[in-house]
């Protein structure tokens, strides 16, 4: 269905606005009935089924005027996709929640919703529904379901004598997000990485097959999500400043703010990059080695810096 390119959503009504939107979705051979209906159903095989759901609303994680739809879409799929990763698993389908105000551009939200299919279509995974509704503030709802083919990889699992480990790259959306704070947008390279992460989706599963005890995927910062891991294997974590090769970008941005620039790599989140804990000797290639576990403390689990307490910021909390 066409509209105008003035259009808004009030214009296209609720179905012309649904129809549009379906169009835009293709259907992989594991949905046997998807948008349109009252619920989608999905043909499962074997292994494990895994949900997630992430909310992104706008002013608080997302600015129009920092990202184009396009990427607004990309990063909303992303960091759904990311989490069935962060369990050894591969997103297979998504459904979207999507409240607007009545003057929203059609026209944005047909391109949110390609730059959503774009991301999805990596993993091969699909758009089988959603729903709409008009609200004062634009609100993003995504719920995805994907499939683990061995146990999943949780995070209580890690062990006193393991290794942390990272796949992927850290930090570059926590400067990009620096930058455009401060109502600029270079270095261009991390103003893309915050814009659109790159997951590393293949890395999940390699982790699980390999032995993993404990994954997740960092979009609250490392050493936030690592004290996640600590405190549900109730151990301690250490990193190693020294594991880390700051990026010129990333020095760049820390020599113009006057910061240390692995605070963006410590605190950083929304690259989506993978921490996950192993056994000595089992780290699969491509991971890199950045801290140990060992046993919680007098004072109970926690995550420390070369051996202490970090006094830079160490993520992003939620309220």
């Amino acid at each position: 269905m066409a509209f105008p390119p003035d259009a808004t959503l009030a214009d296209a009504g609720e179905f012309g606005l649904i129809s549009a939107l379906t169009d835009l979705f293709a259907q992989g051979p594991h949905v046997l009935i998807g948008p349109g209906d009252d619920a989608a159903v999905l043909r499962v095989k074997t292994g494990h089924v895994v949900v997630s759901t992430d909310l992104m609303v706008e002013g608080r994680h997302f600015r129009r005027d920092w990202a184009s739809a396009s990427d607004v879409g990309h990063r909303a799929a992303a960091q759904n996709l990311s989490d069935i990763n962060a369990m050894g698993g591969r997103a297979t389908s998504l459904t979207i929640g999507l409240a607007a105000p009545a003057d929203l551009p059609v026209a944005w939200a047909l391109e949110f919703a390609q730059g959503f299919a774009d991301e999805c279509a990596l993993v091969g995974a699909s758009v089988v529904g959603g729903d709409l509704t008009r609200s004062d503030q634009l609100v993003i709802a995504v719920t995805v379901l994907g499939a683990c083919t061995q146990a999943p990889v949780v995070r209580s699992g890690a062990e006193p004598g393991d290794v942390v480990a990272i796949f992927g790259r850290q930090g570059w959306a926590a400067g990009g997000l620096a930058v455009l704070g401060r109502g600029f947008r270079s270095p261009r390279v991390l103003v893309e990485a915050y814009r659109r992460p790159e997951p590393p989706y293949d890395a999940g599963a390699v982790a699980a097959e390999a032995g993993a005890t404990a994954m997740i995927d960092i979009s609250d910062g490392l050493l936030a999500d690592a004290g996640h891991i600590a405190d549900d294997s109730g151990v301690s974590m250490d990193i190693f400043r020294s594991a880390f090769d700051v990026a010129e970008p990333l020095q760049a941005v820390g020599s113009a703010l006057g910061a240390d620039p692995l605070q963006f790599i410590l605190g950083g989140g929304d690259d989506h990059a993978l921490l996950a804990t192993f056994p000595a000797g089992s780290v699969p290639e491509g991971w890199h080695v950045i801290g140990e576990v060992a046993e919680a403390g007098d004072d109970g689990p926690r995550v420390t810096v070369d051996g202490a307490a970090y006094d830079g910021p160490t993520g992003w909390t939620h309220f």
